[in-house]
């Protein structure tokens, strides 16, 4: 079991794996090993004075792997899901194994979910989000973006394009949706008018 002090038994003999695995076990006999003359084994060692440690308490139902038995005994809890964003982690966790690419696309798409739905907050604050200052398209111009790829041989410069469309693409969509939706309730009130 995991979080004890105790090694966990081995599920083969030594002559099992040896018998297996060619090499295993060179380095049983303590003349063959370099580290002997100060290797000191004390199970006291580890400082630890416990044989399964104290779990921190589950106030919010956290996301665990469907490989784990249970959360590890001590968890973050400074970015609790909501919204969304987090019934969609929670699904991924629920639903994939860690080793799954569902899994991880889904954590992925969470991510742009919670992105966009605090640039959404944003807009409804004193203070929105600035487009142009936070994405860093201003520092292109002010501290020689352009310059610094012109004759390097740079691996991102192959995906630069793309920067653009990804930072600028959601701006200019919503944009050009603010637009749509202004123009038909300027068409829908000229025709009542």
């Amino acid at each position: 079991m995991a979080y004890t002090a105790q090694k966990p038994p081995a599920k083969e003999s030594s002559e099992q794996l040896r018998a297996r695995i060619p090499g295993w076990g060179a380095d049983l006999d303590p003349a063959d090993r370099p580290s002997v003359p100060r290797e000191q084994f004390d199970p006291n060692l580890s400082g630890a004075h416990w044989d399964f440690p104290e779990r921190q308490p589950e106030d919010r139902p956290r996301e665990r792997s469907i490989e784990h038995e249970f959360l590890t005994p001590v968890f973050g809890t400074s970015c609790p899901t909501h919204g969304v964003s987090g019934a969609i982690r929670r699904f991924s966790y629920a639903k994939y194994s860690e080793g799954r690419a569902a899994h991880w696309l889904l954590l992925l798409a969470a991510d742009r979910v919670d992105a966009f739905g605090s640039t959404l907050r944003s807009f409804a604050t004193l203070r929105p989000d600035n487009p142009i200052t936070q994405t860093g398209i201003r520092t292109e111009f002010t501290h020689h973006g352009i310059k610094s790829r012109r004759g390097q041989q740079r691996v991102d410069l192959v995906h630069q394009p793309l920067d653009v469309l990804v930072v600028a693409g959601p701006w200019i969509a919503a944009s050009l949706g603010a637009y749509a939706a202004y123009r038909k309730l300027s068409r829908a009130g000229r025709r009542k008018g």
